[in-house]
Parts: structure tokens; C-alpha cells; sequence
């Protein structure tokens, strides 16, 4: 089973996390790791695991880089029945109401079109003193046993 990883970031710290988890996926499942902004819908296959990384923007909405293919889902509708996903959001929790909104928003809009979400969804706090790439490394080390469970 190929992992694809997709980063929506305003920032560039999307991508890093990205390129963490698939520093970890590499040994056994080949990661492809895409920007949500140069993905389409179309693209995706219940074939694959799809690993969402997500920053949250402004008051608590989606990354400009993820906006396109989040438009693209609410227009297209495609029937995700059978794409598993796994997600790791981030966010500041000086921001109470809207902390991680990001990558609870695509976790919506994929469950919403048939996708199932599994493990921990992961909401990094950008207050901690723990860097993103370092939270995604371990938290990624679960992945594969999810991945396998296909």
C-alpha cells in the first residue's frame, strides 16, 4: 500500500512535518508528499493511506496551500468510501476556539465524503516548546501499523 502524505501550510512548517513523516513511511511504503495546493481530488485513491498534515490560519481557518483542493472536495464531492486517513494538525492554543481548526476542517470534509479516519488525530501546539518535525517523527512511528491494517 503507497502512503501520500498531503501538506497544507501558509507558512512552510507543513512541509517539514511532511517531510518528517516521510522520512519514517520511506523504509517500507515509499511516501509520495504533495502540496494540498498542487493536488487534485481526482488524485485520490482508496488504494492508498492518506497522511494529512495541516496548519490552521488566521482565525481558524484552512492554510492558503490547502484552500484549492479543499474547494476542489466541496465542488467535485467525490465518493472517498474506503480511503483511510490519518491526520496531524497544528495550531497555537493561545487561540482557545480555533486551536487546530485546520486540520480538523479537512478531517471533516474527507469523513464527510465517505472517508474513515484512524489513530490519533494529532493537534500540535505551536506554544509548546516541542518543534513540529519532532512531534510528527514519533507521532508517525503508529502509522504503520495502521497502514497495514488495510
Amino acid at each position: 500500500m503507497a502512503a501520500v502524505i498531503l501538506y497544507g501550510t501558509e507558512t512552510g512548517t507543513g512541509e517539514l512535518v511532511a517531510d518528517a513523516i516521510a522520512d519514517v513511511l520511506a523504509a517500507d511504503y515509499d511516501p509520495s508528499i504533495y502540496d494540498m495546493a498542487e493536488y487534485a481530488a481526482e488524485d485520490l485513491d482508496t488504494d492508498d493511506f492518506l497522511v494529512v498534515v495541516c496548519s490552521t490560519y488566521g482565525e481558524g481557518e484552512l492554510p492558503s496551500s490547502a484552500l484549492p483542493f479543499a474547494d476542489e472536495l466541496d465542488e467535485e464531492k467525490p465518493d472517498l468510501t474506503g480511503l483511510r486517513f490519518a491526520v496531524f494538525g497544528m495550531g497555537d492554543s493561545v487561540y482557545d476556539d480555533t486551536y487546530n481548526r485546520g486540520g480538523e476542517i479537512m478531517a471533516e470534509k474527507l469523513t464527510g465524503l465517505g472517508a474513515t479516519q484512524v489513530g490519533e488525530h494529532f493537534r500540535h501546539d505551536a506554544s509548546s516548546a516541542i518543534k513540529p518535525a519532532k512531534a510528527a517523527e514519533e507521532w508517525a512511528q503508529a502509522l504503520p501499523a495502521l497502514i497495514d491494517q488495510a
